[in-house]
């Protein structure tokens, strides 16, 4: 319903280049263009009574189709609903790697169920609250599985050292200065050791995770290295 809400976030950072190289393609479709009626009415009010309006289900089948038409097929229709299940990582990953995705952003009190019904295949949530449309969730979804598609990011590194790419939330970052108010970064970042930074940065981020995230690392993959230092983090905390 607010098509402009998306179309800025295309302009700039990381999705914005790749749009502009060609490395995805991102469409807006305003809703009220599927109306069917001169006012481009999109929304009525509930059956049954109740606060609020409720978006009408043919501008989506008929958005749907046009899509169809203009695209082929999407291998996912996903609505954006605070009662789908949890946006993550490994979500965005499963995404990235179909051709054509489409998103539905809701508003207002919701959508006619028959949308929900009949045309969506899957229904994402992006977190335990709820904001005023769908517009943004489209966009945090569209930016993490964008991520994923090769030649999006510069350094495919950046990708896969991500916070819960494997579990793991990530490693402590510092850059120059060395010293500011008094804080100054870890000696073993500036050793030159690799091995030693490695180690470091390891054990920072199986610590962090740990502290904040233990629900995590019920099904982290961890190597040896970084299982030895969950184990010696464990029995350190156990013996506190």
């Amino acid at each position: 319903v607010f098509p402009r809400m998306l179309r800025a976030m295309m302009l700039e950072g990381v999705l914005g280049r790749a749009i502009e190289r060609g490395v995805v393609q991102v469409g807006v479709h305003d809703l009220r263009d599927y109306s069917g009626d001169r006012h481009r009415t999109v929304d009525d009010a509930p059956y049954g009574g109740g606060p609020g309006m409720v978006l009408k289900s043919e501008p989506f089948f008929r958005a749907a189709e046009a899509i169809r038409l203009q695209h082929g097929e999407p291998e996912a229709i996903v609505l954006l609903s605070p009662q789908g299940r949890s946006f993550c990582q490994a979500e965005a990953d499963r995404l990235s790697r179909m051709r054509h995705v489409a998103l539905l952003c809701g508003r207002y009190e919701g959508i006619d169920e028959r949308v929900r019904d009949q045309l969506v295949t899957d229904e994402i949530s992006v977190g335990d609250y709820v904001v005023s449309g769908g517009e943004l969730p489209a966009a945090v979804v569209v930016d993490a599985v964008s991520r994923f598609v090769p030649g999006v990011v510069g350094d495919l590194r950046s990708v896969q050292e991500d916070s819960f790419v494997r579990g793991l939330l990530d490693h402590p970052h510092y850059t120059r200065p060395a010293t500011v108010s008094g804080r100054t970064v870890p000696e073993v970042l500036l050793s030159g050791n690799h091995g030693e930074i490695g180690h470091w940065r390891k054990r920072e981020a199986v610590k962090r995770t740990l502290q904040r995230r233990p629900d995590l690392l019920e099904h982290a993959m961890l190597d040896e290295e970084e299982r030895a230092i969950l184990r010696e983090l464990q029995d350190g905390t156990r013996g506190l």
